[in-house]
């Protein structure tokens, strides 16, 4: 059985910055997009979680949903896309009976690479902003 010392140790050796902001939450700051992303630890579970945009800055909501339901099928190893407090997140979530280094390591740079990967897709939806 895994337990929160294991977690500490996943995320001391993903080389990564991240820092505990409360009792089992993380904060994991994700150096290509500049982003946060929240690793909470929920027993039985391990939830990975990223905001990616408020949806008060989407001009056609229906065109950003069928772009992020496109994307979950075609583009996300680990985690999907979904709405959530306004937003539009990017979330995982794990067992953490059997949870390994690899698979850790695996939904953090799943993350890196959909942020990175599907910005300019998922940015077109935005309104533009005035200066």
């Amino acid at each position: 059985m895994r337990t929160k010392e294991d977690i500490e140790s996943y995320l001391l050796r993903s080389g990564l910055s991240a820092r505990e902001v409360a009792p089992s939450l993380w904060v994991v700051d994700e150096p290509g997009a500049g982003e946060h992303i929240v690793v909470t630890l929920a027993d039985p579970v391990v939830v990975f979680r990223v905001k990616v945009m408020a949806l008060a800055e989407v001009k056609a909501k229906d065109k950003l949903f069928e772009t992020l339901l496109a994307l979950n099928a075609t583009d996300m190893v680990h985690g999907a896309y979904g709405i959530a407090e306004g937003a539009v997140v990017l979330t995982c979530t794990l067992r953490l009976e059997h949870l390994d280094y690899s698979e850790f390591q695996g939904t953090l740079d799943d993350f890196s690479l959909a942020l990175a990967k599907h910005y300019d897709l998922l940015a077109v939806h935005r309104t533009k902003r005035s200066s």
